[in-house]
């Protein structure tokens, strides 16, 4: 997930071509835990994979970048909403039945792990997407602890990522590396270790661990999704994750996915779930296309990209099918800066849009 937003992903730096504005966040994924035997699932498991390091979870039934089923429909608070504005965006998205609240860890906004917390703390049932955390800023060894003891109170009710992170905001706090990708894959390797129970010993490039394991890791292995835009990116995490968030155009929704099977047929196990979500700008009234497509244009982006969902209920939700029909599995729905109601249009989403979506 972008700056601020999930959509409009770039692997900053050396990593790929990012068209992105600086103040932007490049957007990228991950996460835990193995139970060898799936009967011995906890029961919010609705489906386990096997992978190459026991059973990962994806708490919904999600397919192989071929989508067929109901699409699934999620949406960003973004980080320039006040963090006390979120407590009541999750109870309006907790009852209205949203599938997915996502959240972003933009420098220098809101914390990505203590907003999530947040979140599930609040809620009883609405997945919480952490998208992303910026890999440079933190040790890979902290990042699991987090996201294992919250696995362990929560489990199953979070999507975690990790990513790139914006290379200028690296920049900025003396993060910044020579070779994102080749961060981004230690640092993927070793936290799916580490939360999957392991005992890590690596000295890679940016990533050292000597003889560490998690105390608590999680009973059972999340999902790791990865965020990307250029297509080193996405090979890469067509190798090493178990799902993506991209920012590209409809019309290059199909070389993605093509992209990121070249990287999965590289892995020794491909088989299990793996779903391509999308982010779109959203916006309803009248001034909604106007208001979508300057947010578009701030994002780098052209206004014909169709990265837009603008309209009434029924328009957003068409958008949101020619998506899911071009190969997306989940759409992921950004409020523009100037969204006059934030929880308004959560509730909007939620009610009005989801029941149109199959």
């Amino acid at each position: 997930m972008n700056a601020d937003t999930l959509s409009h992903i770039a692997a900053g730096g050396n990593a790929d071509q990012a068209r992105r504005p600086a103040s932007r966040q490049a957007n990228e994924l991950t996460g835990p835990a193995p139970i060898r035997d799936p009967r011995k699932a906890p029961p919010n498991v609705h489906r386990s994979v096997v992978r190459d390091r026991g059973y990962i979870r994806w708490p919904e039934a999600v397919p192989n970048g071929s989508n067929r089923g109901m699409t699934t429909m999620g949406v960003v608070f973004r980080p320039q909403n006040p963090p006390e504005l979120l407590r009541e965006v999750v109870k309006v998205a907790d009852a209205a039945g949203l599938e997915e609240l996502w959240l972003c860890e933009d420098c220098f906004a809101e914390g990505g792990i203590s907003s999530a917390a947040a979140a599930l703390a609040w809620s009883e049932r609405v997945r919480i997407g952490v998208g992303v955390l910026p890999v440079p800023l933190r040790n890979v060894a902290l990042t699991a602890m987090e996201i294992a003891t919250l696995e362990r109170m929560f489990p199953g009710r979070a999507i975690w990522g990790v990513g790139h992170g914006n290379q200028e905001w690296m920049g900025q706090v003396g993060a910044r590396v020579v070779s994102p990708l080749t961060l981004l894959r230690e640092y993927l390797d070793a936290l799916r270790d580490l939360l999957a129970g392991k005992r890590v010993t690596t000295q890679g490039r940016y990533v050292q661990l000597d003889n560490v394991a998690l105390d608590w890791p999680p009973e059972t292995a999340p999902a790791v999704v990865a965020g990307a835009f250029g297509p080193r990116s996405l090979r890469l995490i067509g190798e090493t994750a178990d799902g993506v968030v991209t920012g590209t155009t409809l019309a290059g929704l199909p070389q993605a996915i093509e992209l990121v099977r070249e990287g999965r047929a590289a892995r020794e196990q491909s088989g299990g779930e793996f779903p391509f979500m999308v982010q779109l700008v959203a916006a309803t009234g009248p001034d909604a296309a106007e208001r979508a497509g300057a947010e578009t244009k701030r994002l780098g982006h052209d206004v014909g990209d169709s990265l837009t969902a603008v309209g009434d209920a029924r328009a957003i939700a068409d958008t949101i099918t020619q998506w899911s029909e071009a190969g997306a599995d989940t759409v992921i729905l950004e409020p523009t800066p100037d969204e006059p109601d934030p929880v308004g249009f959560f509730r909007f989403l939620a009610e009005e849009v989801r029941p149109l979506v199959s």
